[in-house]
């Protein structure tokens, strides 16, 4: 995700929550919860994320799981393998989204 992708993403959220109301709220909340540290640490979390969105072939919410691993020090390794996890699960429909991910983690990790 570009600097311009992540101001476009703040802006777009402030929209959001001008407007928000219990529902999205309570929603917006529990996303940012279920990420943190628990059973599960948090760079398991991250690529459990990335495998679920990249099989629900969402390309903004995958960049921005892979940005979170990276953040969080997840090797390319392990972002490779759960790429692996996602286009096996998901089939072959997954494969455009699959190439874009790999595109950004080859920006990330080189």
């Amino acid at each position: 995700m570009s600097r311009k992708e992540e101001f476009e993403r703040e802006q777009l959220n402030a929209l959001v929550f001008q407007e928000a109301n219990l529902p999205i709220n309570c929603f917006f909340a529990l996303d940012s919860q279920v990420y943190e540290d628990g059973a599960l640490p948090r760079k398991t979390r991250e690529l459990v994320g990335l495998v679920a969105f990249l099989m629900l072939r969402c390309d903004d919410c995958t960049s921005y799981h892979i940005i979170q691993a990276k953040d969080l020090g997840v090797t390319k390794e392990e972002v490779v393998e759960a790429l692996g996890v996602g286009l096996v699960v998901g089939g072959s429909i997954v494969i455009p989204h699959l190439r874009r991910a790999f595109l950004l983690v080859s920006k990330l990790w080189g």
